[in-house]
C-alpha cells in the first residue's frame, strides 16, 4: 500500500480541529531545536520563531485564523492549568519570598505605573489615538487581563493581545542581555524585571535560566496583573484621559 503523501495528509489536517494543535506542536518543536542549537540564544527564542514558522505557514496555505484556532485553543486551555502549576517553583523560594516582601511590594507598583503610563505617554507624543493610547497601556499584563483592561479603558481587545505578545517576545529576547549589561547577578531580582516587564513569555524564558529566577518571574507576573488591574484605570482617570 502506497504512503499517503504530504498532500494527502495536509488535506486530512486541514478538515480536522487538530489542525491547529498539529502545527502548533510541530513548530514549537521545530523551534525549540532551533534554540539548542543556538546555544539557548535569546535572539533563537522558541515563541518568536514558531510565531513566525506559524504566521508564514498559515499565508502560504491560505488558512484563516478561526480555522487554525480550533485546534490551538487545547493549548490555549493549558495556559491555565500552566500559570497554576508555577505556584511550585515559588513554594521553593517561599522563605526568600518572605524576607523581599518589601522590595517586591514596591517594584510592582514602581513597574506597573511605569509601563503603562510611559506607553501611553509615548503614544500621545507619536500621535496616536485614544484607542491606541488605551490599548497600549496595560500591554506589560498577561493577555487574558490586559484584553479585559483595554477593553475597560476604552481600548481595542484585539490590539491589546497583539501588543501583549510582543512585549513578553521583546522582555524575553533582550532581558536577559540586558541584566548582563547592568550588572545585575541575583536571580531573585532578574525574575521580578522579567516577570512584571514580559509576563508569561517572559516566565518561560526566566525558568531557562534558573528555577529561582522563574519562581519569582511567575509571582511577579501574577501580581502585576492583579496590580494593573488595580492601578491602569485610576491611572487613566487621574491623568484626565
Amino acid at each position: 500500500m502506497n504512503e499517503p503523501v504530504i498532500t494527502d495528509i495536509w488535506v486530512y489536517l486541514s478538515a480536522s480541529p487538530l489542525l491547529g494543535l498539529t502545527i502548533t506542536l510541530i513548530a514549537y518543536g521545530m523551534a525549540y531545536r532551533l534554540y539548542l542549537k543556538a546555544n539557548s540564544s535569546p535572539f533563537a527564542n522558541p515563541v518568536l520563531v514558531s510565531v513566525i514558522l506559524l504566521i508564514v505557514l498559515l499565508l502560504v496555505t491560505g488558512t484563516s485564523y478561526s480555522e487554525y484556532f480550533e485546534g490551538a485553543r487545547f493549548v490555549h486551555f493549558l495556559l491555565g492549568p500552566a500559570t497554576v502549576a508555577l505556584a511550585v517553583p515559588l513554594y521553593d523560594q517561599l522563605s526568600r519570598l518572605k524576607a523581599l516582601w518589601l522590595p517586591v511590594t514596591i517594584s510592582l507598583f514602581c513597574g506597573v505605573v511605569v509601563a503603562a503610563g510611559s506607553s501611553i505617554g509615548l503614544a500621545w507624543i507619536l500621535g496616536g489615538s485614544l484607542e491606541i493610547q488605551m490599548s497600549l497601556a496595560p500591554k506589560s499584563a498577561t493577555a487574558p487581563v490586559a484584553m479585559g483592561i483595554s477593553e475597560t479603558i476604552g481600548g481595542i481587545p484585539s490590539l491589546t493581545a497583539v501588543l501583549v505578545v510582543i512585549t513578553g517576545i521583546t522582555g524575553a529576547v533582550t532581558g536577559t542581555r540586558l541584566f548582563e549589561l547592568m550588572r545585575i547577578r541575583d536571580d531573585s531580582v532578574k525574575g521580578i524585571a522579567m516577570g512584571v516587564a514580559a509576563h508569561g513569555i517572559g516566565t518561560a524564558r526566566a525558568f531557562q535560566v534558573s528555577n529561582q529566577m522563574g519562581a519569582f518571574s511567575g509571582l511577579a507576573m501574577a501580581l502585576s496583573a492583579f496590580a494593573t488591574a488595580l492601578v491602569v484605570p485610576w491611572l487613566v482617570d487621574l491623568i484626565g484621559i
